[in-house]
């Protein structure tokens, strides 16, 4: 499969390429070493040996830069895949199942821990960002889509797009817990294992009647608990 163009980076971004993706290592460097708190434009320019002038005049907010950043994650997960995930030949099965190895096992690397509880941390207090962060899921959550829509054809596209969420927040979920560094990171291949099982599965046999809201009477649960 050809791998996807290089994300166009247009107006200001396509100027001064070197000097702009040595404002983006450092943004990225900056994320994952000092966090959400250290992510300023001063920080940044002091990474990559710059002037505050010269990174604002290619980035005038953080925003752009988040944007940027999640442009490029997107082009270098899409070439990842290609290389790993989507082979000639493979059914989509096949393909959902490395697709979650790939997904658990990158979750373990230092970067993308840091990274992504930074960026989470970002989008809590900044609208603009959790924007670029909700528009970076809803890619994955299409790629995880079109492989659920295909291993179980009956399915209706607002079920398959539930089930890919829910594919999507299982692995995510797991950062904090199984993450670079977290408390349970030793169990990530026991974890991968049963989700590989599991995310499989539902994917397979899922259907609106098992996707029907479950609703629990809180306040009879206590009388009979009383």
């Amino acid at each position: 499969m050809t791998q996807p163009a290089a994300p166009a980076r247009p107006g200001i971004y396509a100027r001064g390429s070197e000097t702009v993706d040595a404002i983006l290592k450092a943004a990225l460097d900056i994320l994952i070493d000092e966090g959400a708190e250290g992510f300023t434009i001063r920080r940044i320019a002091a990474r990559c040996g710059m002037k505050v002038g010269n990174v604002s005049y290619h980035f005038p907010r953080k925003e752009m830069l988040i944007q940027v950043l999640l442009d490029d994650l997107i082009h270098h997960y899409g070439r990842l895949l290609d290389a790993m995930v989507r082979k000639p030949g493979l059914a989509a099965e096949e393909q959902l199942r490395r697709f979650i190895i790939f997904c658990l096992d990158d979750i373990r690397t230092r970067q993308t821990t840091h990274l992504f509880t930074e960026l989470w941390a970002l989008a809590n207090h900044d609208a603009v960002v959790a924007d670029r962060v909700r528009a970076f899921y809803e890619r994955v959550h299409g790629v995880i889509g079109g492989y659920v829509a295909e291993m179980n054809p009956a399915l209706p596209p607002e079920d398959v797009r539930t089930v890919a969420l829910y594919i999507s927040a299982s692995m995510e979920g797991a950062t904090p817990f199984l993450g670079h560094g977290k408390p349970w990171a030793d169990r990530m291949p026991a974890y991968t294992a049963l989700a590989v099982q599991s995310l499989l599965t539902l994917a397979r046999t899922a259907t609106p009647q098992s996707l029907a809201p479950v609703r629990i009477d809180i306040e009879s649960l206590a009388m009979e608990a009383a």
